[in-house]
């Protein structure tokens, strides 16, 4: 398997659904309004069922081009991986010498993600993910079951770490990275800062990369 022509595409799955769903939109509209098809469109803007999709393609695309930046032969980097048997998708996977990374990537414009956590000496602790006030701890269940996946395809020693991160964000400035569950909560600039800065453990990346591509195969352009 040639890695390099197997590493998928940031965001490709994501941004061919809001294409897909944007071109049934406008058929839609110009089919029951032969005339004023167009101007309606223009006028009324796209749902948000439908927008969603280019925001997150937005989101793994700028995150895609950090991690590219970095790749070479101690760092390999994939995209956009199928989850077999699912309808589920890992936005990046990233090999270093030291460990796997599972990466989700969220646009979140200008909301500031923060961990709350319950519980205590008489109860156990729960930590959970808020993202502008909102309960997002789902987002960090869902990476976490993403990190049972690889693990199981690596095996127990190859460590597996997973992170959120969030583009556009409002990140203090000063500190505000954070991890809950163990899942990093991280900007860009951040994750790369985090992933590169492991110690090396003389993994052999190349075989890991090509492994984990065999297993999670990236999303065909249609």
């Amino acid at each position: 398997m040639d890695l390099e022509d197997d590493r998928g595409r940031a965001g490709g799955s994501a941004r061919r659904e809001h294409e897909r769903r944007r071109a049934l939109r406008e058929e839609r509209v110009r089919a029951r309004h032969p005339r004023l098809g167009g101007a309606l469109l223009a006028m009324t803007g796209e749902p948000t069922t439908t927008a969603v999709w280019e925001t997150g393609a937005v989101g793994e695309e700028a995150v895609g081009r950090r991690l590219d930046a970095v790749a070479g032969p101690r760092l390999a980097v994939l995209h956009d991986r199928r989850i077999r048997g699912t309808r589920a998708n890992i936005d990046h996977l990233v090999v270093t010498s030291s460990a796997v990374w599972v990466v989700d990537s969220k646009r979140y414009r200008n909301r500031r993600p923060t961990m709350r956590a319950e519980g205590g000496l008489l109860r156990p602790r729960v930590e959970r993910l808020f993202v502008g006030g909102r309960d997002r701890t789902a987002l960090v269940e869902g990476v976490l079951r993403q990190v049972e996946r690889v693990s199981g395809t690596v095996g127990p020693e190859v460590p597996v770490r997973a992170a959120l991160c969030f583009v556009d964000a409002d990140w203090p400035v000063i500190g505000g990275h954070l991890a809950v569950r163990g899942v990093r909560v991280v900007w860009p600039r951040r994750l790369v800062k985090e992933i590169t800065a492991q110690d090396a453990q003389g993994m052999d990346v190349g075989a890991v990369a090509t492994e984990l591509a065999a297993a999670f195969p990236p999303h065909a352009a249609r």
